[in-house]
């Protein structure tokens, strides 16, 4: 999922991504990109139950790679 938690989540939306991640635990890699820091994804999905499931997925035995520094989409922007 790239650019996690750009625009509020609608409730529908919060059971599918749910129902995807409860498929690939355990079986399959997930890679996230999100600009929000994990300690508030919680607060992002904005149902308690939901999120704390949600959460669960993302976080339990992952591997962060926090990245710093300036925005690599820069480095090969054409001159105007």
């Amino acid at each position: 999922m790239d650019d996690w938690a750009l625009a509020p989540l609608q409730d529908a939306e919060r059971r599918d991504v749910l129902e995807i991640l409860e498929d690939r635990s355990g079986t399959r890699s997930t890679v996230i990109t999100s600009q929000l820091p994990p300690g508030q994804w919680h607060d992002y999905v904005a149902d308690p139950t939901l999120a704390d499931a949600i959460c669960d997925r993302l976080l339990h035995n992952a591997h962060r790679v926090v990245l710093q520094g300036p925005s690599r989409r820069k480095e090969g922007k054409l001159e105007s």
